[in-house]
């Protein structure tokens, strides 16, 4: 996700790499990265040096929050694609960037057909009687059940229990249905990212929309309706 994305934003205008943290700057990581911006391998190093205006996180469950609580005590604003971060910490988040109006997005999900996804099944869960979700990503995925799925249970606003099925298998790349089921019929709604060229534009339209922003959002969906 992240070489994705950093080949993403290299082709994109209007936006530059100020710089690139990695977990270890190995002789290799250095010859696919370097050509794109400096390496780091520290993050405060990063904002020292660089002063970035936005921060996209997309690391591991173990990093995210310490890089986030970095950026924000910077004034940097934080595209946030990891996940492992709790309420706690969005509760955290948005207090401290509000204090300087700082705006940020934290995004479960960058594909926008996944969003439209969501909204359809909020407008489903109107008319239909019960419904489950099957979320099914690739086999390195550490979090169960993803955040899409539980933004997806959230957004329908029923007053049933929704179970939600994981399935991690290689092979996979992002995907959900939701099954509703009503008297005599079935409604599946699915979505499908077939690559993870498919989170770019929402990854892009985030990176560049977030400076217009005063607060933390919960969701990319803010900046779509």
């Amino acid at each position: 996700m992240g070489s994705t994305a950093v080949q993403a934003i290299a082709n994109a205008q209007g936006l530059s790499i100020a710089g690139l943290l990695v977990h270890r700057a190995n002789e290799g990581v250095l010859e696919s990265l370097d050509r794109f911006g400096q390496v780091y391998v520290d993050p405060q190093t990063l904002i020292d040096t660089e002063r970035p205006d936005v921060w996209l996180d997309l690391t591991t469950p173990r990093s995210v929050v310490r890089h986030i609580d970095l950026a924000i005590a910077a004034n940097i604003r934080p595209v946030v694609g990891a996940t492992g971060y709790s309420d706690a910490d969005i509760a955290r988040w948005q207090a401290e960037a509000a204090k300087a109006s700082l705006g940020g997005l934290i995004c479960p999900n960058f594909a926008i057909g996944a969003l439209l996804m969501m909204r359809f099944a909020k407008e489903a869960a109107r008319w239909m009687e019960r419904a489950e979700i099957i979320e099914l990503h690739h086999a390195q995925k550490l979090d169960m059940p993803s955040g899409t799925s539980l933004r997806t249970r959230d957004a329908m606003g029923v007053d049933y229990d929704v179970p939600i099925h994981s399935v991690r298998l290689p092979g996979l790349v992002a995907h959900q249905e939701v099954i509703f089921g009503g008297v005599g019929e079935t409604l599946t709604i699915r979505h499908d990212s077939l690559s993870r060229e498919s989170f770019m534009p929402g990854v892009l339209l985030a990176c560049r929309r977030v400076v217009e922003l005063n607060q933390v959002l919960y969701g990319l969906e803010h900046l779509l309706w």
